[in-house]
């Protein structure tokens, strides 16, 4: 079978490998989607926190059951031919986060494409307990989930309520869908990036409340202050993973705020830390995301109340995998989600 594999940064290429065979407990999966997360393009051009190499990237996707032990799918509700999704944070279980049910943060958690290889070959295997009835949602949208897993679970880290303000800082594909997940608790979301396109195009698709161009630090300031009459914002969610980013968060957030932090970068942040005294902010960090996250947003989009497939923007065939990371590399300005097409259902 064919795969995707990042052998150094900026070097990626299709190779062929042997298909998995499953153990027990675990289903095969033909894959059908994947999409590039900004962790993948990170591995890519070498600026990941978690990345080493080489690696098969990949933990967004959808897929079809190919095999599975008739007492698990009985046992999870699963079938041959069933259209899915899965949560692809390994967790260890016997730390002491796994313990108290924060299997998100597990002390030695290993991501799909990231601590581990990824999902980004023709077929792969899981644990059953791991993959989610897709309850009718097409391929497409069920790649989409994961990361939109990613930002609602940052977002309910703030128990964002209605009316309430509410700045995502990065307008890539979690900073959009958290202000996705902000505007469907009824907040009055705001989106900035360095990237104009990126912007209006973000204002566009979610129908957000506007948007704050972060060109330098007083004009975003200005922005701040004029979009909050002076009073900053209730939430502000930091979504690149930088320190000047992770500071615009601080200093936009009103007096008693709330900041959560998404973003995963490599660089110190050096900052004066009493400014959080001052302001008695809440900050959360917050990591992947829970089971209970995946079963929410497959419901939630197949209500029909989002559309996540808007933020798609480029679509490859995986013969042309390798050119998508590299165009992604070169052109990440005017690209928002990129997925990658495996294979159709039969």
């Amino acid at each position: 079978m064919k795969a995707i594999h990042i052998n150094q940064p900026g070097e990626a290429e299709i190779f062929e490998t042997e298909q998995p065979v499953r153990k027990e407990g675990e289903a095969l999966l033909k894959l059908l989607y994947g999409g590039i997360c900004g962790s993948d393009l990170g591995t890519y051009r070498g600026t990941f926190a978690y990345a080493s190499y080489p690696r098969i990237p990949g933990h967004e996707f959808s897929a079809q059951i190919v095999e599975i032990d008739s007492a698990d799918a009985e046992k999870y509700n699963l079938h041959v031919g069933q259209i899915i999704t899965c949560n692809p944070y390994f967790n260890c279980g016997s730390c002491y986060s796994c313990k108290r049910g924060f299997v998100n943060c597990c002390e030695q958690n290993e991501t799909m494409g990231a601590q581990r290889d990824g999902a980004f070959m023709e077929y792969i295997t899981m644990p059953v307990e791991r993959i989610y009835d897709g309850k009718g949602l097409s391929p497409l949208e069920l790649a989409l989930i994961e990361p939109f897993c990613i930002s609602y679970h940052g977002v309910s880290h703030a128990d964002v309520k209605p009316g309430e303000k509410v700045l995502v800082i990065g307008a890539g594909t979690i900073g959009v869908l958290a202000a996705a997940a902000a505007k469907a608790a009824d907040a009055e979301v705001y989106i900035s990036d360095i990237a104009p396109k990126k912007l209006d195009h973000a204002v566009e698709i979610m129908g957000l409340a506007g948007r704050i161009l972060n060109d330098s630090s007083e004009h975003f300031t200005e922005q701040v202050q004029e979009v909050t009459n002076g009073n900053g914002f209730d939430v502000t969610i930091e979504a690149v993973g930088l320190p000047a980013t992770f500071l615009a968060c601080v200093d936009a957030a009103a007096f008693g705020g709330r900041v959560v932090q998404v973003g995963v970068g490599k660089r110190n942040a050096d900052f004066n830390f009493t400014l959080l005294q001052k302001k008695e902010l809440k900050l959360y960090g917050s990591r992947n995301a829970l089971k209970k996250d995946f079963l929410s947003l497959i419901d939630l989009v197949k209500s029909g109340r989002i559309d996540i497939t808007k933020i798609v923007t480029n679509k490859y065939e995986l013969a042309d995998g390798a050119q998508a990371f590299k165009d992604f590399s070169e052109h990440a300005d005017k690209m928002l989600k990129v997925v990658i097409h495996f294979a159709d259902p039969e």
